[in-house]
């Protein structure tokens, strides 16, 4: 029996709703707090410490070195297991001890890190530096472990937004927030009064359960080598074989790297197109600060409403041609030159579409990780790495194709370097399903919490 017209209508606007109410639920909150940590502590190591040190004139090569401290997010895989194998110091359940114990420390190394002094005791200032990365990258990886195990379903996708909209506000307060605090009340002030507020998601850890997970097999006593081989098993090797086993397991780490590898380069270069254009810093802080903040957190809301709606499949392709169009834009800018209605259109149209397709690959990387190997930590910052890799590596190459391409070249050629990724996940899909004996299709529309096998 066919619907009416007014029954489909009816029908897509309960899916809708469906879609945004998934906002509202108590654990998808949670998860935006927990996001807000997370961010929080990203530029106290990078532009905030670096205006720090500025300000205390210490020279410009040290100041660009401190960057360096930065590394520990992209090899956060390495100490991964660890969170997924070792007993937290609190027993308050794997995730939750963990994080709280690392939001402890880090609270207190943002402290120390805030009581330097960059003009007589540069080093120390360094090591806490280090610290707090390392300890900021290892919460990211509690967080991201405790959203997979925590949302599934019709949650996914929303949380994947929420993480990124609590990360970006978290970047706001620290970045803008804590320069205006130092101004008024000094660097010590700033800093604690960012250490308070990564209580934020200690409060949340205290509060909420512990992920579910199905328990493990009982494995006979054993003593001595057999015992730390079969825990660096479960660890490392496992985790890895288990994502392995998944049909073209390959193409989808290509996939993976690639989806927003023309987003990258565009960014790298973003800001030397404005300055080569005469645009001041006040008027790129300005666009960024405010068009790009609400823009960004427009654009990952509105990626899990859709992710939510269309599904993952659909919607990372969806996002994902969208977020190349959005390079066009630079296009725009580079041929229209000095003109600041461009530049807001600009900053506006690559977040918007840049934090739709981040919340879609989100989703789908979350989607892979397999909570029942106990390994979720280790496999989502495996994968979440690979995404690092074309804007540290490739996108580095920036700026020697901009010199030899031109500016309006180059960002056209953004705009389709990361169109053939788009191409990998259907075909892995279509693999995925003719191995289940299902037909090939995004089954969006009636089963919207898996519309991607996983």
């Amino acid at each position: 029996m066919n619907e009416s017209p007014a029954t489909k209508h009816a029908q897509t606007r309960t899916n809708w709703r469906r879609a945004l109410a998934a906002y509202t639920e108590p654990r998808v909150l949670q998860v935006l707090a927990l996001g807000f940590s997370s961010g929080l502590p990203l530029l106290l190591t990078y532009s905030t410490l670096q205006a720090w040190m500025a300000t205390a004139g210490v020279r410009r090569a040290a100041i660009g070195a401190i960057a360096l401290v930065g590394t520990s997010y992209a090899f956060k895989f390495v100490w991964a297991p660890i969170m997924d194998r070792v007993p937290p110091p609190l027993p308050l359940g794997r995730r939750r001890g963990w994080g709280i114990t690392i939001q402890i420390l880090l609270i207190g190394a943002i402290l120390a890190l805030g009581s330097s002094d960059p003009k007589h005791n540069l080093r120390l200032m360094a090591v806490f530096a280090v610290l707090v990365a390392f300890l900021s990258a290892s919460q990211d990886i509690v967080i991201d472990a405790w959203r997979v195990e925590s949302t599934t379903g019709e949650q996914l996708a929303p949380a994947a937004a929420m993480v990124q909209a609590g990360y970006r506000i978290g970047m706001l307060v620290s970045g803008a927030g804590g320069l205006l605090i130092a101004a008024y009340a000094g660097w010590f002030a700033a800093y604690a009064t960012m250490a308070a507020l990564v209580g934020a998601g200690l409060v949340v850890f205290l509060l909420v359960p512990e992920p579910k997970v199905p328990a493990e097999t009982p494995q006979p006593a054993e003593s001595g080598w057999h015992t730390v081989r079969r825990a660096i098993s479960k660890a490392v090797i496992v985790p890895f074989r288990d994502f392995m086993q998944r049909p073209l397991w390959p193409v989808i780490l290509i996939a993976i790297f690639g989806y927003k590898l023309g987003e990258a380069m565009a960014g790298v270069m973003s800001t030397p197109l404005y300055i080569s254009l005469g645009f001041s810093l006040p008027e790129i802080a300005a666009a960024s600060k405010v068009f790009g903040f609400f823009s960004i957190v427009t654009g990952v809301m509105l990626g899990g409403v859709v992710t939510t709606r269309y599904g993952i499949l659909r919607s990372l392709i969806l996002c994902g041609i969208l977020q190349s169009a959005g390079n066009l834009f630079f296009v725009l800018q580079a041929v229209g030159g000095h003109h600041i209605g461009y530049l807001a259109l600009c900053v506006t149209a690559e977040n918007i579409t840049g934090g739709m397709a981040g919340t879609a690959l989100i989703t789908y990387i979350s989607s892979l990780c397999s909570p029942a190997f106990t390994a979720t930590a280790t496999q989502y910052a495996l994968l979440s790495s690979i995404t690092l890799l074309g804007r540290t590596v490739v996108a580095s190459s920036g700026g020697w194709l901009s010199v030899k391409m031109g500016w309006a070249w180059f960002f056209a050629m953004t705009s389709v370097v990361g169109l053939p990724a788009l191409l990998l996940f259907p075909w892995v899909a279509r693999r995925n399903d003719h191995n289940q004996g299902k037909p090939a299709l995004d089954r969006a529309e009636t089963e919207p919490e898996d519309p991607v096998p996983s």
